[in-house]
């Protein structure tokens, strides 16, 4: 069974940059696709980018400012943001579908790390 744990995240001043990781235990496959949602407090979970091989996918609002990679050798997926904003502020969470997939849904992700809280101040 695989297990996703994220970690990176903390409480940190507006403009600077950030980088989250998500260590991935159990048997993955590299055709897996991993990806990154976002939660905010009130709002639904948004999809941020996902990394498939050599594939990625953002969401059209976060381009330019989020870089997703992989390390297929440790397992991990980061997210790299840039320049933070206090609207940035939430539950940033890694998942993985099995398979290859381009997809924006969370429905179409199997496995999900608990997440870990980002909070940007002003």
């Amino acid at each position: 069974q695989v297990q996703l744990v994220e970690s990176g995240g903390g409480l940190v001043q507006a403009g600077v940059s950030l980088r989250l990781s998500c260590a991935a235990s159990g048997r993955t496959g590299s055709d897996d696709t991993m990806a990154w949602f976002r939660q905010a407090p009130g709002k639904e979970r948004e999809f941020v980018a996902s990394i498939n091989g050599r594939t990625l996918y953002y969401a059209h609002s976060m381009r330019g400012l989020f870089t997703i990679s992989r390390n297929t050798a440790t397992n991990t997926v980061d997210l790299q943001i840039l320049s933070l904003k206090p609207e940035d502020t939430a539950v940033y969470y890694c998942a993985l579908h099995e398979g290859m997939i381009i997809s924006d849904s969370p429905a179409d992700f199997q496995t999900w790390g608990r997440g870990t809280q980002v909070t940007v101040s002003s």
